[in-house]
């Protein structure tokens, strides 16, 4: 599976209503992240399950679903979480 796939599926536990997934590694050739093989991606996701969390805790719950794939895989990643009502 690739990398944005894989993402895609862990996000799923977030139950998400819409993903929006930019591979940007191509803007960071030469940076160390992207020399020892990390990706760059920027997300936007919504969920109902952001409602009643503050930007902190969105992301963190972002974190979370991807896992170990933090670790290795991605090396930077731009968040944007927000809820249904806040689109």
């Amino acid at each position: 599976m690739d990398l944005p796939a894989a993402i895609r599926e862990r996000l799923a536990a977030l139950e998400p209503q819409s993903i929006e997934l930019l591979d940007e590694s191509d803007r960071h050739a030469g940076h160390p992240g992207a020399l020892a093989g990390g990706s760059h991606f920027r997300l936007t996701v919504v969920s109902p399950r952001f409602t009643g969390h503050d930007k902190l805790a969105r992301h963190r719950m972002v974190y979370a679903a991807l896992g170990t794939l933090m670790r290795h895989e991605i090396h930077a990643l731009a968040i944007r979480a927000l809820t249904p009502d806040e689109l």
